[in-house]
């Protein structure tokens, strides 16, 4: 299994609109992705802090789409990328880091 992070870094003077992103951004990737047979799973968190008591979280938010490999999440993201791509102005202006990682363990 292979999962894609996507990380938006929490920096200063940045926004992200969680509304936005959990009631319309999410629902329409997971409505285009899902549809490809590869998709397993989604997951979006939000950073609340970091590993010392009160610091701040080093991501504000992440979202996490696990596929069977990752040339089937690329036939699935890249015909939906213009729209996808084109929504993220309405929840943020962060520049995201976007990550493949194979699942070695997942319970």
């Amino acid at each position: 299994m292979i999962k894609i992070s996507i990380l938006y870094p929490n920096k200063q003077g940045a926004w992200f609109d969680f509304s936005y992103y959990t009631e319309t951004h999410m629902p329409r990737s997971i409505e285009l992705l899902s549809a490809h047979p590869g998709f397993d799973g989604v997951s979006v968190e939000r950073g609340v802090g970091g590993a010392e008591p009160e610091s701040e979280p080093a991501f504000v938010a992440m979202c996490h789409f696990q596929f069977r490999t990752a040339d089937e999440f690329l036939q699935a993201f890249i015909p939906n990328a213009p729209e996808l791509q084109g929504d993220m102005p309405n929840y943020t202006d962060i520049v995201p880091i976007i990550q493949i990682n194979e699942v070695l363990i997942s319970r």
